[in-house]
This record gives structure tokens, C-alpha cells and sequence, in this order.
């Protein structure tokens, strides 16, 4: 999510080649995430007390146009399984169990979700991939 907070990471979530998903689990850490990331920005004098709330209210407004967020009731079924493939941080079954359930990468840039027997992106790979995508059509 702190992407959230960086151009490429807003352009990436807008590209039209991806279909992002989130547990809205995860949308409710990341909203308090969010906040707590540009305050950080706000207190380090980085960044102005109104452009921060325009950050958070544009990074909301992306994820509301650009990702599908899936209740925990579609997941949910396959909440044990994933939470064996993450036993170092059982905070990410949501993540886990929802790509399970989609037969789909996760997006990620936490170390945690290796090994997990699902495929993984970090932003500069997925950038690599769409650039690539969008040059060969």
C-alpha cells in the first residue's frame, strides 16, 4: 500500500492491463497504514498538512475506481491453508487465501509472502512487465 504514496505506484494501480484485488481486511489495515505513513511525511515537515490530506483522499479515490475490494466471505473458506503458507506473519492469510482463491499473483514487497507457493511481484517487476506488455502490442 505505501505505493499508494508514490507517482509510479498511483500509475501502476490506474494501468489498464491490471486487475487488482484486495481484501478489504487488508484495505482496512491499509487505510489506517496510510494515515500513519503521511503523518510521519507531515511531522518530517516532507510534506504540507493539506497536501497530505490530498494524498490520502486521491490514493482512496484510486483504489475506489482501480481495485476491486472483496469481502472476507469470498476467502474465507481458504483461510487455514493460507495461513500455513505464512507462518512467519499469519497477518497475511487475507492476501494469501484471496490469490488461493483467484489462482492469482500477489503484489507485494514483503519478504513474508516468499516460499508461500503463490507467484509474487514487487513493483519494479510488475512495472517491467506492463512496459513490456504495453511495447509489444
Amino acid at each position: 500500500m505505501a505505493e499508494l504514496l508514490r507517482t509510479r505506484g498511483r500509475a501502476l494501480v490506474a494501468h489498464p492491463a491490471l486487475q487488482l484485488y484486495l481484501p478489504e481486511r487488508t484495505w482496512d489495515e491499509a487505510t489506517h497504514e496510510l494515515a500513519h505513513r503521511v503523518e510521519t511525511l507531515v511531522q518530517g515537515k516532507r510534506l504540507s498538512r493539506p497536501a497530505a490530506g490530498d494524498l490520502i483522499a486521491a490514493a482512496t479515490v484510486l483504489v475506489d475506481a482501480a481495485v476491486m475490494i472483496v469481502p472476507e466471505v469470498v476467502y474465507a473458506p481458504a483461510k487455514q491453508r493460507a495461513l500455513a503458507r505464512v507462518p512467519r506473519d499469519p497477518d497475511d492469510w487475507p492476501a494469501v487465501a484471496l490469490a488461493m482463491v483467484l489462482d492469482a499473483g500477489i503484489w507485494t514487497g514483503d519478504a513474508d509472502f516468499l516460499g508461500c507457493g503463490l507467484p509474487t511481484w514487487t513493483t519494479d517487476t510488475l512495472l517491467a512487465e506492463v512496459t513490456r506488455d504495453s511495447q509489444s502490442r
